[in-house]
């Protein structure tokens, strides 16, 4: 069993490793057969299989059980809240630009930073506004700089700042239920809870929810296996030694991992402007570690 240490030490390479795993997520969309709702509900779906023997495990080793609604809510509540992100994501890709989307959406951490400050009363320090104000720019240069807003919705980017919002919710829900309970237990509770969320959703609104091959059975396990069972577990162990709005600013790493991916694998070119936005990003990165070193 590792030391309290030992853990400290590997939390930020497990929170990096779970941004880059989730970064990986746009890629097993793009290449999957059904729609995108349906994905992310097979993305849920599917993950309970590894999620139920993480959990079983740390039923078999102690970890403390929920005990009455109190606690199911609280463990429960993020699954909710990511399956509610999950769908708000989807109806702003159809109403304003996939550049603004994106974009508005990966405004989450100045969302983690503002409750964290309302309600935790928690104030940014002055070098981690700087590492904020330079990671949210980075990630403008790497989604083609102000101008690709401009063929956007208002409507569309109304409900993108919205799924922001509950994602950086998120984020603070789950980092509160990681004081009492493991992971396992925590992403099983709510995993259940945001597949619950999107089905009805994904039947509403897609004709086919079920793929009609194998390849695209590989592509939503890829997707629910290690995207959302391995990188959201990650980052769900790290959350219990790491602060909230360091944890969400460092998970800006994944758009610059699915620019590397789409180059790589989609033979999508990497532009000039994305690969300084990925710069960008790194630095801005290291200076909200700095902020966090000073911090202790």
């Amino acid at each position: 069993m590792q030391s309290p240490d030992a853990r400290n030490r590997l939390a930020l390479p497990g929170l990096l490793l779970g941004g880059v795993l989730i970064g990986c997520s746009p890629i097993w969309v793009r290449l999957s057969e059904v729609g995108s709702v349906s994905t992310a509900f097979w993305r849920l779906a599917l993950a309970l299989i590894p999620l139920l023997l993480l959990a079983g495990r740390e039923r078999a080793g102690g970890a403390t059980r929920p005990k009455g609604l109190a606690d199911i809510i609280t463990i429960s509540l993020p699954g909710v809240i990511l399956g509610a992100e999950l769908v708000a994501w989807h109806i702003s890709l159809n109403l304003t630009s996939v550049a603004n989307s994106t974009l508005l959406v990966n405004m989450a951490p100045v969302f983690v930073a503002l409750f964290a400050w309302i309600a935790l009363r928690k104030p940014p320090g002055a070098l981690f506004a700087l590492a904020l104000a330079v990671t949210i720019f980075g990630v403008v240069v790497l989604k083609g700089g102000p101008t690709a807003l401009g063929e956007g919705d208002l409507r569309g980017d109304a409900v993108a700042i919205f799924a922001a919002m509950l994602y950086a919710a998120y984020i603070l829900m789950l980092g509160r239920a990681r004081q009492r309970f493991a992971t396992g237990t925590i992403m099983l509770w709510s995993t259940v809870a945001a597949a619950l969320a999107v089905f009805p959703f994904a039947l509403i609104t897609e004709p086919m929810l079920i793929p009609l091959s194998l390849a695209g059975w590989a592509v939503l396990l890829g997707l629910s296996w290690i995207s959302q069972a391995g990188g959201q577990s990650l980052i769900a162990w790290a959350l219990a030694f790491l602060p909230a709005t360091f944890s969400s600013l460092t998970l800006l790493l994944q758009p610059v991992i699915a620019a590397l991916l789409a180059w790589v694998v989609l033979d999508e070119a990497l532009t000039l402007s994305q690969a300084l936005g990925g710069v960008i990003v790194l630095c801005g990165i290291w200076i909200a570690r700095a902020a966090q070193m000073r911090q202790l």
